[in-house]
């Protein structure tokens, strides 16, 4: 049986492995979108991982910020999975954790039984579990109005046939009014591909060097001008973020080094393109006041910069991904 002072130095040990994890974090990046692991949208492929490149061969950062809304025309992610609270995730993770936390000092939920009271204790928290899933289960139901008796109602609607009802409907997916019917399924968008050229391959390098001087500028209008409004309004809250720390970053010496094409589509009017791209940088953070350096990043980046034109437009920023 451990002591008392092996189980402190256990927990101990626990925490400062986590502590020493936390400090070896890679430093964030302060250039425009460095941080955000991805922004921005896709279109209809918003959340779906973009093709492996030459210069991005692993599977890039996923969008975490994005006015798109996630829908059927988006493979990446339903709205049901979206929007559906996840019963046994924090709840069980929780009565997990507390139960982790309690091995870990020598015990569990009621820490300090040994023997066959050990046994019967283990008897205990799993009733206690069972009975907090039960309520937990009865309580979204009720919250989310649907009663136990739910099921035998659906299976009267259906005695008239596959997605009929009494009052002469025309089955599945006859309408989307009365009972037992629900909205018409969204329908994928329809894309095509998209050609891609050497002018196109120019605009996109002319793209990353302006706007990551445009950042290093602080020129809001420059930014408004090379990406769309979504992105310029990420890029803005970045700039005000830093003006409310009393820090500006400053961005110089942007050259690519290797890029290359990972998709290229249209959607109705709309053409999109992501391109893989490796560049070198000179990225440094400096305090307003004193002009002294806060932070540099790393010397070179990889990332999938996804750019959108209406048919014979310009390109314009959408989307920018951390490559991995």
């Amino acid at each position: 049986m451990l002591t008392i002072p092996t189980r402190r130095r256990r927990a101990a040990t626990i925490l400062t492995l986590a502590a020493a994890l936390a400090l070896a974090a890679p430093m964030a990046e302060a250039r425009p979108g460095g941080s955000s692991g991805g922004m921005g949208s896709r279109g209809s492929r918003t959340y779906a991982p973009p093709s492996a490149t030459t210069t991005a061969p692993t599977t890039a950062a996923p969008i975490q910020r994005s006015q798109t809304q996630p829908s059927m025309g988006n493979p990446g992610m339903s709205p049901a999975a979206a929007q559906r609270p996840r019963f046994g995730g924090g709840f069980m993770a929780g009565l997990l954790g507390a139960g982790l936390l309690g091995a870990l000092l020598g015990g569990g939920f009621f820490g300090g039984l040994g023997g066959i009271a050990s046994f019967i204790g283990l008897l205990l928290q799993v009733g206690l579990v069972v009975l907090l899933v039960a309520f937990a289960v009865r309580w979204f139901r009720r919250r989310q109005g649907v009663p136990a008796a739910a099921g035998h109602a659906r299976s009267e609607l259906g005695a008239n046939g596959i997605g009929g009802d009494r009052m002469g409907g025309n089955g599945l997916g006859a309408g989307n009014t009365g009972m037992g019917r629900g909205p018409a399924p969204v329908q994928p968008v329809q894309t095509r591909p998209v050609q891609i050229g050497p002018g196109d391959f120019q605009s996109f390098e002319i793209a990353l060097n302006g706007v990551q001087e445009a950042y290093g500028r602080e020129d809001v209008q420059a930014l408004r001008n090379l990406a769309t409004p979504e992105m310029a309004g990420y890029f803005i809250e970045e700039l005000r973020a830093n003006e409310a720390k009393g820090v500006v970053n400053r961005i110089s010496d942007v050259k690519l080094l290797q890029g290359d094409l990972s998709e290229a589509w249209g959607e109705g009017n709309a053409e999109y393109a992501t391109v893989a791209m490796r560049y070198a940088i000179k990225d440094v953070t400096l305090d307003r006041r004193t002009n002294q350096v806060v932070e540099t990043g790393e010397p070179e980046a990889v990332e999938l910069w996804t750019f959108v034109r209406e048919r014979g437009g310009r390109w314009i920023l959408s989307a920018i991904q951390q490559g991995r």
